[in-house]
């Protein structure tokens, strides 16, 4: 069974649904085709726009329907093959799910999603300040635990461009408690710091320190990455789920892992 046949048989949330209603969302001779204004740019912030130019070519389409949904980059393969869908999300991959349920079928799907390393806060009057807070590689975790195995789907490209940025803040009473009264109204890229691609769950797999001893808990796992309990869970989980890692062993510590082949 080749991987385009085990995605089109085995009950995972991407590709749930049935022919009848995927044949609705085809490709069409319409594809590339910009109808009226540009529907998708309305609630689109700096950061997202500025990505959006940095991926598109030329020859391009830019905010294309694609069925009920707006593709913000479409790109039409030279030997006639199928088009390449470019998705910069710069929020939450949960938002994604039906989007992409009904893309991967038909079109490969690159999905673009930066994570600043480095923050500036702008929250006039005061001058400009750097955040403490930075972020990492494993920031992507904390968005992948919303299609954790979809990564081995055959059609989807991941691209995790590291980033630094301003955020623009404006006070703001009705904000949340952890945000300290503040409101974020735009994110303005800084800079361009790398561009990592996951293109399978191998790839996934690589972000795993090598540090690492053969058994390990979350504990282990933050302190070899940097980063917090929270979030090395998180990590874990989408790693156990895309079978990269195994469960050996539970202590008092919290489960006890090691690399998928290694049990």
């Amino acid at each position: 069974m080749d991987q385009h046949s085990k995605w089109s048989t085995l009950p995972r949330r991407a590709l749930r649904w049935q022919a009848p209603e995927r044949d609705r969302y085809r490709a069409s001779p319409t594809l590339g085709c910009i109808a009226g204004p540009i529907i998708g740019t309305l609630n689109e912030g700096p950061l997202h726009a500025v990505l959006k130019a940095r991926y598109a070519l030329p020859t391009d389409r830019l905010e294309v329907p694609v069925g009920p949904f707006v593709a913000d980059i479409v790109r039409h393969a030279e030997d006639g093959g199928d088009p390449l869908i470019i998705e910069i999300q710069t929020g939450s991959f949960g938002a994604m799910g039906d989007k992409l349920d009904r893309l991967l079928c038909e079109y490969r799907v690159q999905i673009v999603h930066p994570v600043a390393l480095r923050t500036t806060l702008d929250r006039p009057p005061a001058a400009p300040r750097r955040s403490p807070q930075r972020g990492s590689i494993y920031a992507v975790f904390d968005e992948l635990i919303s299609i954790p195995t979809l990564l081995d789907h055959p059609n989807l490209v991941l691209d995790v461009v590291l980033v630094e940025v301003t955020k623009h803040q404006v006070r703001d009473r009705t904000a949340r408690r952890r945000r300290g009264g503040w409101r974020t109204v735009a994110r303005v890229l800084d800079r361009v710091v790398e561009t990592i691609r996951l293109s399978d769950l191998a790839d996934l797999g690589e972000l795993l320190p090598a540090e690492l001893a053969e058994e390990f808990t979350t504990a282990d796992l933050a302190s070899a990455c940097g980063i917090g309990r929270d979030q090395a869970q998180r990590m874990a989980y989408c790693l156990r789920s895309a079978g990269l890692l195994a469960p050996v062993d539970r202590r008092s510590e919290g489960i006890v892992y090691t690399k998928a082949g290694s049990a």
